[in-house]
């Protein structure tokens, strides 16, 4: 199969491309590099430097590679960012959506794996949060993620574009490899700042909030595995074409951690007594996100390998010990 990565640069679409390569696929990238590093593009896929929302440089690729189908990955991410600067999420995310639809559509391509997020639920009201729980979200981020799974509802209706929307809940992790991890610039995850703390052991590390509705008052989240994550957009896009049938799916593990806890397992992982300081809540962060991913692995038949707090984390380790200036040090 002749696969089109878009955001194939980027810490996801990365290991997607890598993945997909190993199971046989030619695999071609389209990423502007605003947020993604070409060396985490595997050399093996062709590689095309762009912006989404340029469709006719979008319907070039999928003609000339003649692309059977896409895997969507760019789009700004960072929540706090989005409540800052919102227009900027929905030029980017939603006209990008918009754009390459009508590009696929225009050349006839018709199957599309989605990078959609559990931003869309907002606060939910109970947990774990199933695809049927009411989407309300509380941040442009993930309101830009609602509006986008519409747009592709309404192209399969009138176009016939079948998708699926994987909404993603806190992927963490690299490449078991070690060849692939997280790299961005400003860094907003707490993995990979636990980690960075570690390794530099300037004692800078944040923890943002501890008044949260949860069992210690940090944040929970429901962390997925990288290569877990990019196994089901496997199963997903074999399942679209194989199905011809749209549809969405939560990937979690069903267990949450609070941020406490991911500091005690990186403090386990890492042997070190990483110190940190307690911060302020940030804009637009739920207090707890736990999926219920039954969806996905009894329809999908997802099988999440890596489902503790202590894997995800050595895999993020191992990463960051090699790679201690992300992709600086290839």
């Amino acid at each position: 199969m002749r696969v089109l990565v878009v955001g194939g640069a980027g810490y996801i679409g990365s290991i997607a491309v890598k993945k997909l390569i190993e199971n046989g696929n030619n695999v071609v990238v389209l990423d502007a590099l605003y947020t993604g590093h070409q060396k985490a593009v595997d050399p093996q896929a062709k590689f095309y430097q762009g912006d989404i929302e340029n469709k006719f440089l979008v319907s070039q690729i999928l003609r000339n590679e003649k692309i059977d189908a896409v895997m969507h990955f760019a789009a700004y991410s960072l929540v706090p960012e989005s409540v800052k600067k919102p227009l900027k999420y929905y030029d980017n995310n939603v006209a990008g959506m918009i754009s390459l639809l009508e590009a696929m559509n225009d050349v006839g391509v018709k199957y599309l794996v989605f990078s959609s997020s559990a931003a869309t639920y907002g606060i939910p009201k109970k947990l774990p949060i199933t695809e049927d729980s009411p989407l309300d979200p509380i941040n442009p981020y993930g309101d830009t993620k609602v509006m986008m799974e519409k747009i592709m509802h309404w192209a399969d209706k009138a176009d016939g574009i079948k998708s699926i929307a994987l909404r993603y809940f806190n992927v963490a992790g690299a490449a078991s490899d070690g060849s692939i991890g997280e790299d961005h610039a400003p860094e907003t995850h707490l993995i990979p700042n636990i980690l960075k703390s570690a390794l530099s052991g300037d004692g800078k590390f944040t923890i943002f909030g501890n008044d949260y509705d949860t069992k210690d008052g940090t944040n929970v989240r429901d962390y997925v595995q990288i290569e877990d994550l990019i196994d089901a957009h496997l199963l997903a896009l074999d399942y679209l074409m194989k199905t011809k049938k749209s549809d969405v799916f939560n990937l979690g593990t069903a267990h949450g951690y609070s941020n406490l806890e991911i500091l005690a397992a990186a403090r386990k992982v890492t042997g070190i007594d990483i110190p940190y300081t307690m911060g302020p809540r940030r804009g637009g962060d739920p207090d707890s996100l736990v999926a219920d991913s039954t969806k996905a692995r009894t329809i999908l038949h997802w099988q999440p390998k890596h489902e503790s707090a202590e894997e995800v984390m050595t895999s993020a380790w191992k990463w960051h010990q090699s790679h201690p200036n992300g992709y600086e040090d290839k």
